[in-house]
């Protein structure tokens, strides 16, 4: 498995008038290549599994494996390290630096991992075409439709190549068929063998999925594989 909870539960400012219980008992195994909806309410705690997968906090008890790396036994720079090989993320407001060109914003992990500087405009410009934006590479976002930025944001996220590609509500600030055909890249990218992990409260994003696994009060109460 690419990805596995076991009996995971996260805790907020335990022992204090301020407690609160994010996530409790949870346990869920990703395989390789799967395509996976995490589901739940506003307040269910779906965003903060989603940050126990993404190595941006660690679990109160249990344990959270990344391609089987204990998170929790890892510092601040080895959960990093780990978010860097492992990891690319896309978001609902595509977070892409307003005064840089769509390929420059492609090109700013690639600094972060050390890929040689004169690699990284052909490997922007290639993870640019791959996502039907090949020739959009010189515009900044204010002249890319929202559509069109979020495949920037892919780009961004895949262009280390990591395996597994996390998705926070991606297609929220879209209209119905550009949200349709960000997922269709989602499915093509799955096709090429990256896990993907899609957060959403709405249940037609999830229909996209192979599996759809409901969060409700920080418990997982449902595992649908569809059909």
């Amino acid at each position: 498995m690419v990805i596995e909870l076991e009996n995971v539960g996260k805790v907020y400012s335990p022992g204090t008038p301020a407690e609160v219980v994010a996530l409790r008992g949870i346990n869920l195994s990703i395989g390789r290549g799967e395509f996976v909806a995490i589901m739940g309410p506003s307040g269910s705690g779906k965003s903060t599994l989603m940050n126990l997968i993404g190595c941006l906090d660690v679990p109160t008890s249990g344990r959270c494996l990344i391609d089987g790396v204990d998170v929790a036994t890892l510092d601040a720079t080895g959960r990093a390290r780990l978010r860097l090989q492992k990891l690319g993320f896309v978001f609902q407001g595509f977070h892409l630096l307003t005064r840089m060109t769509a390929v420059e914003n492609v090109m700013l992990p690639m600094v972060y991992a050390g890929v040689p500087r004169g690699d990284r405009r052909r490997l922007a410009e290639t993870a640019l075409k791959d996502v039907g934006l090949g020739e959009r590479g010189k515009h900044r976002p204010s002249e890319l439709s929202g559509g069109q930025q979020q495949r920037v944001a892919i780009a961004r996220a895949l262009v280390n190549r990591p395996p597994i590609l996390l998705a926070d509500e991606p297609t929220g600030a879209l209209d119905t068929k550009t949200g349709h055909d960000i997922l269709a890249l989602f499915k093509r990218l799955q096709m090429a063998g990256h896990t993907i992990i899609l957060i959403t409260h709405d249940p037609q994003v999830a229909e996209s999925a192979d599996r759809a696994v409901h969060i409700r009060d920080g418990m997982l109460v449902d595992d649908e594989v569809a059909a």
